[in-house]
């Protein structure tokens, strides 16, 4: 089982609640506090794009990478949709190969996605980021605690439109220090109902241990924050700038 294949297609179907504008907002409030210049940003694991639509619609330029071509897709549509006056770059790249042509003022990564990468290759991921956030730039992320991964063991939830109906299970490892969301999605198709299988793994990274991550690889200032939007679902925030070494 895949993840982000089949349910790419109907992803902004069952995200509707997500307040991209106060994502938006919260990191242009960051970039205020900085006082820095921040024109060209990145979108990492940019999913479906909505936030990077947004961002350019707001006026930066914009990449938008994701290991998810059918993710992409979506976000390719979407931009072409988007009353910007420069439309994003979307590249297919997971975050631990990320390879941009040269430097961004900042990047961001939002609802969790660096959950979804094992501890070895996040640690690869920023040691990519440092390469490619100009020194004195940005990285933005947020992440799920390792206490509220841990309390969705055995949960199950449901989510439902009028053309797809999904249902989610939990299933925490300890050992393993992550979480596995099983998946079935079933989707309208004619009269009847396809079914699709879907495995989502979130890694728990403890918050101290990316701080420390983030420092050896040359990010100053790094910290958590508790401030940003949907803070109240086990969402903390992280943030540091590049070094100018």
């Amino acid at each position: 089982m895949s993840s982000y294949g089949a349910l790419a297609w109907y992803y902004d179907e069952l995200t509707r609640d997500v307040p991209y504008e106060l994502f938006a907002d919260y990191y242009e409030r960051l970039f205020a506090e900085d006082g820095g210049e921040f024109k060209l940003l990145l979108d990492l694991c940019c999913g479906t794009g909505s936030l990077t639509c947004l961002m350019a619609r707001r006026g930066y330029e914009m990449i938008g990478a994701d290991a998810s071509p059918e993710m992409l897709m979506e976000a390719m549509a979407k931009s072409a949709e988007t009353d910007c006056r420069v439309r994003p770059l979307f590249i297919n790249q997971a975050a631990e190969e990320l390879d941009l042509y040269g430097t961004v003022d900042a990047a961001v990564s939002s609802l969790d996605s660096l959950n979804y990468m094992p501890p070895r290759a996040l640690c690869e991921a920023f040691r990519r980021l440092k390469l490619f956030i100009r020194p004195g730039g940005l990285l933005v992320f947020d992440i799920r605690t390792p206490d509220f991964l841990r309390s969705m063991d055995g949960s199950v939830s449901v989510d439902e439109t009028e053309d797809v109906f999904c249902v989610w299970r939990g299933r925490y490892d300890e050992r393993e220090r992550a979480l596995h969301y099983g998946m079935d999605i079933f989707s309208r198709e004619g009269e009847g109902w396809a079914r699709s299988l879907e495995e989502h793994v979130e890694y728990a990274h403890e918050p101290d241990e990316l701080l420390a991550a983030l420092a050896r690889e040359g990010f100053e200032g790094v910290e958590t924050r508790r401030d940003g939007p949907m803070g109240g679902q086990g969402r903390v925030y992280i943030w540091g700038k590049r070094g100018r070494d």
